[in-house]
C-alpha cells in the first residue's frame, strides 16, 4: 500500500525532490526545470492548504466567578427598622454596640440572636490589625460554633466602614455566619466588597484601641473552628477575650 502525504503518493513526493535537487545542481533543460518548480510550486499549496485547514488548538476553559441565584434566596423576616445597643466586658475594658436595624436588617438580626444565645462569652480576639480592624466571633467551643454555621443573605452596604463601625466577615456571597470585625481606621473601600455595617461602637472605642495585637494574623482559624479556645489558650495565651456580651436596651 502506498503512503501517501497531502493527497500526495510519498514515493512520488520522494522523486520529484531527488528531480529537482539534480535539476538544480547538475543542470537540467529549461523545460524540465520548469516542470520541476511548478510541481515543488503544487505541492507547496497543497502543505499551506492542509495547514490553513488544521483547528486551532482549543484554548482551556476560563473558570467563571461562582454566581448566587437571589431569586432562590429566602425573603428576609428580620425587622427592618429600630435599634438595640449590646454591652461587651472584655479583658481590654468595656465597649457598646449601638446596632441599627435599618443600616442591615439581616446582619442585625443574627447578631441579636447571637448575643442573646450568649455566644460572644468567652469568644478571643483572634485577629487585631492595627491601622485596619480587629476580628472576633469563632466561638470557644467547635460544637456552639458548628450549629451557627448556616449563612444568612447578604446586605447592601447602606453605610460605609469608618472607624468604630461595626460589620460582619464573609467569605464571599451570601457568606455571613458569626464573625465581626471593628474598624480601627476608615476603610471604606470594603463597602464596595459586600461588607455592610450594621452598627457603632458609641462607648468605649479607646478599650478597642488597646486590645493586644501583637499576635496579628498569626492565629490560625482553621484550628480555632476545630479545637477552640483549647488551641488558643495554649498557643496565644495573652489574646484578649470577650467575658460577656448582653443586651442593653432596645427600642
Amino acid at each position: 500500500m502506498a503512503f501517501r502525504f497531502a493527497g500526495v503518493p510519498i514515493g512520488f513526493v520522494t522523486r520529484l525532490g531527488f528531480l529537482s535537487v539534480l535539476c538544480l545542481t547538475a543542470g537540467c533543460s529549461d523545460q524540465e526545470e520548469g516542470q520541476s518548480r511548478n510541481v515543488l510550486d503544487s505541492l507547496a499549496q497543497i502543505e499551506k492548504t492542509r495547514k490553513d485547514l488544521t483547528p486551532p488548538p482549543v484554548p482551556p476553559p476560563v473558570p467563571k466567578e461562582p454566581t448566587v441565584d437571589r431569586s432562590k434566596v429566602s425573603e428576609s423576616t428580620a425587622p427592618k427598622t429600630g435599634s438595640f445597643q449590646v454591652k461587651f466586658e472584655t479583658t481590654a475594658g468595656d465597649f457598646v454596640i449601638l446596632v441599627h436595624r435599618e443600616w442591615a436588617p439581616d446582619g442585625a438580626q443574627r447578631f441579636h440572636e447571637l448575643i442573646s444565645d450568649g455566644f460572644y462569652n468567652e469568644c478571643r480576639f483572634f485577629r487585631v490589625v492595627k491601622g485596619f480592624m480587629v476580628q472576633f466571633g469563632i466561638n470557644g467551643d467547635p460544637a456552639i460554633q458548628r450549629r451557627w454555621e448556616q449563612t444568612i443573605p447578604d446586605d447592601p452596604a447602606k453605610e460605609s466602614n469608618k472607624r468604630s463601625y461595626v460589620t460582619f466577615a464573609t467569605s464571599g456571597l451570601n457568606s455571613r455566619t458569626t464573625q465581626i470585625f471593628i474598624n480601627y481606621v476608615d476603610n471604606s473601600f470594603l463597602d464596595s466588597q459586600g461588607f455592610s455595617p450594621f452598627g457603632e461602637v458609641t462607648e468605649g472605642m479607646d478599650n478597642i484601641d488597646k486590645i493586644f495585637s501583637e499576635h496579628g494574623e498569626k492565629p490560625d482559624q482553621g484550628q480555632i473552628n476545630a479545637r477552640g479556645n483549647e488551641y488558643l489558650k495554649v498557643s496565644f495565651p495573652d489574646l484578649d477575650y470577650v467575658k460577656k456580651a448582653t443586651i442593653m436596651s432596645e427600642e
